[in-house]
């Protein structure tokens, strides 16, 4: 991987986002940016474009987004513990247990979350799955006056963003759903920099994914794109216990993933086939049977309708501590979409 282009990875993951609170790891999307284009705009949303070819055509849409799942602190009790609601979707076996930051007003606070230790829980209290009003943040405070000093309700939690390489060019980090994503948009600004560009392409860092697609369906509705593609994890099903009749065969290290069906323009999925076909770029093929629960369910229904296209990046372990990708893979997805971008044509018809 390009050596600053693998920096911008790390600061990305180092860099906390929680839903509503993007603005610390868009600072560092700006950053990348403003050297590529001279177009780097940030609209009321919070979502971040930069511009290539503005007056070009088609538009293309590219879109990561960057939020990340977390929690946020609802309640301090007397002796000082924070409790907790989730911003997306947690598996409470894999939360317990783990060091957690809690992002404040004045800075970042260390804590853990944790409930009673199991040699104190009855029989029926070990089985059952705790619900988020059983446990509690523990970071330390003396009582409620000292904790109130430094944390606020509203303020956002997130896991310890903690990132290390593993074997065979593998990576491992909280919150690559989906800062991968969006370094893969950026990434491609920087391949398509100072190319020959027909269309207009528009990357996008987009917020509030994990609640809902909702900086997706801001953005496209304000660039009025022809064509969009999102940039999301996909499930790898390259570990024990994935039933690949359900999740196809999907594997980290053999390339991005290209996925088709009913969310998916049929001259995109093409397309982009082609590219990848064309100019060498390992790639998966993936059917997904209904709307994706990502950015390319709002692109597609914006307006009065996008050609839109969904490249996934196989991850193990989605929404844990642990997640895994291939760093390889990332570089193949930049290549495929700047290629993809490269290759449009103002005389292209999207229509199915």
């Amino acid at each position: 991987m390009h050596e600053p282009s693998f920096d911008f990875l790390k600061n990305l993951l180092q860099t906390p986002s929680p839903p509503g609170s993007e603005r610390q790891i868009q600072d560092v999307v700006r950053s990348w940016s403003s050297p590529l284009t001279s177009d780097v705009r940030t609209d009321r949303h919070g979502n971040v474009l930069a511009v290539l070819n503005p007056e070009g055509s088609p538009r293309i849409m590219l879109a990561g987004h960057c939020d990340q799942i977390s929690l946020m602190v609802q309640h301090v009790d007397d002796n000082g513990y924070l409790y907790v609601q989730p911003m997306g979707g947690w598996d409470m076996q894999i939360l317990l247990g783990q060091n957690l930051v809690v992002w404040t007003q004045h800075g970042a606070v260390n804590g853990v979350v944790a409930r009673k230790a199991p040699h104190l829980m009855s029989a029926e209290e070990r089985k059952k799955v705790p619900e988020f009003t059983d446990i509690w943040v523990d970071i330390g405070a003396r009582d409620k006056k000292e904790a109130d000093e430094l944390v606020t309700p509203g303020d956002p939690v997130t896991l310890d963003l903690t990132s290390r390489p593993l074997r065979n060019d593998l990576y491992t980090s909280p919150a690559m759903d989906d800062k991968v994503g969006v370094w893969t948009v950026f990434e491609t600004l920087r391949l398509l920099h100072d190319r020959p560009l027909q269309a207009a392409v528009f990357c996008v860092s987009t917020v509030q994914e994990e609640i809902g697609l909702r900086g997706a369906t801001t953005s496209a509705y304000g660039i009025n794109p022809t064509v969009g593609i999102a940039v999301d994890v996909c499930h790898a099903s390259d570990t024990p216990g994935n039933d690949k009749k359900l999740l196809g065969d999907t594997r980290l290290g053999n390339g991005p993933v290209i996925f088709r069906g009913p969310n998916i323009n049929p001259h995109v999925f093409s397309r982009l086939q082609e590219v990848s076909r064309r100019h060498e770029i390992p790639a998966q093929i993936r059917g997904v049977a209904k709307a994706t629960g990502t950015d390319a369910n709002a692109i597609q229904i914006t307006r009065d309708g996008v050609a839109t296209g969904l490249v996934g990046i196989p991850n193990r372990y989605m929404h844990s501590p642990v997640e895994v990708v291939s760093l390889g893979d990332l570089d193949r997805a930049a290549r495929l979409l700047a290629e993809f971008c490269l290759s449009v044509t103002p005389e292209m018809d999207w229509t199915p």
